[in-house]
């Protein structure tokens, strides 16, 4: 909630400082807030500073697409796009192992993951160009509905995005053990593999741009559809199937709308739509399990698998807003 309100705030914030300082400032609040609850034991303390993390990521999230925007001409923002997603990705993966491994020490050690932030923290100092991205925003407020208007196509595909991918993480060990007699390490290692196929999908995400441009744009509702159907059907191979349906989905999903959004928003991204996307995704994650579970029960009542049916409905609803709202706005020819 709190990455929410920092990017509803980012324009005020851009105009204000420059980049560098932006970043290091969300990156020394990410490693401080994240490795701080390495020393602490109260519930209470640890939400404050989880609040303090949130503010440090909605710094740090619009410059990570945004200036992309701002440095690259759109006929390499795919490709850029693609490796972004990708490295979240992977980057997901390797911090996931570690704290799991620094858990098997004790609990609080996972916490020390967050250290990982001091890297890039080093990587700006050295290397980021110190911009005012917000100077040619004049208006002084903090957040301009009328962005919200032009991009709605790319934050409600996000917001629908991240709360049909959200269904996976919160339900699939639950179901996955109740199906079949996999073991808490093959469960594991099939939700690590899904955030490995969605990086390889990253990386290749600029050719598929290329190749298929109109295309594209239904690939991550259409794979998610399967995905989750795929889960309907019991058994190991059709759960194999399923997750790397959803990896694939989930790696063309994200790099494309941030695409589009790019595109369409310019140099001045990083202080108008992608503060709005990285709103929409995190607002999709903490939407999800709020919509899902009450939908699941009240439709489908005691079925194991009903939060996969009701993801199917929202990637019906994904599929109809695609073909509504999107028309893609075409990368200029390769160089």
């Amino acid at each position: 909630l709190l990455i929410i309100v920092t990017n509803l705030f980012f324009l005020s914030i851009s105009r204000r400082l420059r980049t560098r300082a932006i970043a290091t400032t969300g990156l020394l609040l990410y490693v401080a807030a994240g490795a701080g609850c390495f020393f602490v034991n109260d519930i209470h303390v640890l939400l404050v500073m989880r609040a303090l993390l949130g503010i440090g990521v909605g710094l740090i999230m619009p410059l990570s697409t945004g200036l992309l925007a701002y440095y690259f001409p759109p006929e390499e923002q795919a490709r850029l796009m693609g490796l972004s997603a990708a490295m979240n990705q992977i980057g997901g993966v390797v911090a996931t192992l570690l704290a799991g491994l620094l858990a098997t020490i004790e609990w609080n050690y996972a916490f020390l993951v967050y250290l990982i932030g001091l890297i890039a923290v080093a990587m700006v100092w050295l290397w980021l160009p110190n911009e005012q991205l917000g100077s040619a925003n004049k208006r002084g407020i903090p957040f301009e509905p009328r962005q919200l208007l032009k991009f709605h196509p790319s934050v409600v595909g996000m917001l629908l995005l991240m709360m049909i991918f959200f269904v996976f993480p919160t339900n699939f060990a639950i179901i996955a053990h109740q199906q079949t007699a996999l073991s808490n390490q093959a469960v594991t290692m099939i939700m690590v593999g899904l955030d490995v196929v969605a990086f390889f999908v990253g990386i290749v995400f600029g050719t598929l741009m290329h190749w298929f441009r109109q295309p594209v744009k239904y690939i991550a509702p259409l794979f998610f559809l399967l995905g989750y159907a795929s889960y309907l059907i019991p058994g190991v191979p059709m759960i194999l199937i399923g997750s790397a349906f959803i990896g694939i989905a989930n790696g063309v999903g994200v790099p494309y709308l941030n695409t589009i959004a790019s595109i369409k928003g310019g140099k001045n991204s990083a202080t108008t739509v992608m503060p709005l996307l990285s709103a929409a995704l995190y607002l999709g994650q903490f939407l999800s399990p709020l919509v899902v579970m009450p939908l699941s029960h009240n439709l489908f009542g005691a079925d194991l698998t009903a939060p996969y049916k009701v993801a199917i409905l929202l990637c019906l609803v994904f599929l109809v807003q695609v073909w509504a709202t999107r028309h893609f706005q075409s990368l200029p020819p390769k160089q």
